[in-house]
């Protein structure tokens, strides 16, 4: 096993590196919002693990925003398909 890591350490080590960004997301997600989730419902559980999800990156990317001094300017943007609940 030792031969064959060191054979293909490239892959394994760009294979744990993805990885090793999952966990890490993962565990900022819990500390942010809570190891648990509220619901009961299966279905509800998954569109609010979801939504934990969708807030996390709307942080990350108003953080960057801010942090790199970016602009958007989202008067262009045309809406294709309006979805209705």
């Amino acid at each position: 096993m030792i031969y064959f890591f060191w054979i293909h350490f490239s892959l394994i080590h760009e294979h744990y590196h993805k990885r090793s960004n999952i966990e890490s997301t993962n565990a900022v997600i819990k500390r942010i919002f809570g190891e648990t989730l509220k619901s009961e419902n299966q279905v509800v559980q998954v569109n609010e693990l979801l939504v934990k999800i969708i807030e996390y990156n709307l942080k990350i990317v108003i953080h960057e925003m801010h942090e790199n001094g970016i602009n958007p300017d989202f008067s262009q943007v045309k809406v294709e398909k309006t979805i209705t609940v």
